[in-house]
């Protein structure tokens, strides 16, 4: 099965030479890697450019965000599996593709996801917080639970049923996305128990009170409109994750 890759940059210079370097020590070449750029003058070109040998794709224009970004490579893509690594990550080790595609090729999921660890954002890398994300339960949904977005790949004929990112959230499209996916009645999920991914910490969503207001909003907006629960929710979703700085992931 081939698999598609994407990344969204905007000025990633600092980082997006280790998501490249990330991708290029995978096990497996059967990937289609695209990365959408948003324009970005800081030097990020010049190393997309620099690896074109790898990229199969790569576009580099203004957007209205990142998930405007995301939208568009899921439209280029063509592989049966489709999943995203932003422009701050990078894979645990280098067979995390090759695991992905077996475990689609070996059993009938539509949907797959594992767990993360944020990592600080300069070498040497240190581990802060451990995601283990654990087996999914329908009723999770309405305790705030879900997978983290990072770790999360799924056939691309899914899209046909949850449509594209719902460029109206502004941070929180990618949970909508999750619950609009995650509460299709016959989905079939997959939990892959392990580290997929390492994450640089300061997303977006966290950069400052605004942004985590914002945040909380649009997390309540999406939880009313996907039917999964209430005002509970949202605390749960919130308070749930402090367990994840007491977790130590295991070593890969």
């Amino acid at each position: 099965m081939k698999l598609s890759l994407i990344t969204v940059t905007f000025n990633s210079a600092k980082t997006i030479n280790d998501t490249i370097g990330s991708v290029r020590s995978q096990a497996n070449p059967n990937i289609e890697y695209i990365i959408i750029d948003g324009g970005s003058n800081d030097g990020t070109l010049d190393i997309i450019k620099t690896n074109s040998d790898l990229i199969t794709t790569w576009i580099s224009e203004p957007d209205n965000g990142i998930y405007e970004a995301l939208n568009k490579g899921l439209d280029i893509a063509t592989g049966e599996i489709v999943g995203f690594l932003h422009a701050d990550d990078i894979f645990a080790n280098t067979n995390i593709l090759n695991e992905i595609i077996s475990a689609f090729e070996n059993s009938d999921a539509d949907f797959l996801y594992g767990d993360l660890v944020y990592i600080t954002s300069r070498h040497p890398f240190n581990v802060i917080r451990y995601w283990q994300s654990g087996p999914f339960l329908k009723s999770s949904l309405y305790r705030g639970w879900m997978p983290p977005h990072p770790t999360v790949y799924f056939k691309r004929n899914l899209l046909h049923r949850t449509g594209l990112f719902n460029t109206q959230f502004k941070i929180a499209a990618d949970y909508d996305w999750l619950l609009r996916c995650l509460t299709i009645p016959e989905l079939k999920v997959y939990y892959l128990p392990k580290v997929m991914v390492k994450m640089r910490v300061g997303g977006a969503s966290n950069k400052n009170i605004y942004r985590i207001i914002k945040k909380t909003k649009e997390d309540y907006r999406a939880i009313k409109s996907n039917k999964v629960g209430g005002i509970y929710t949202l605390f749960y979703k919130n308070f749930g994750k402090l367990n994840q700085f007491f977790y130590q992931a295991k070593e890969e």
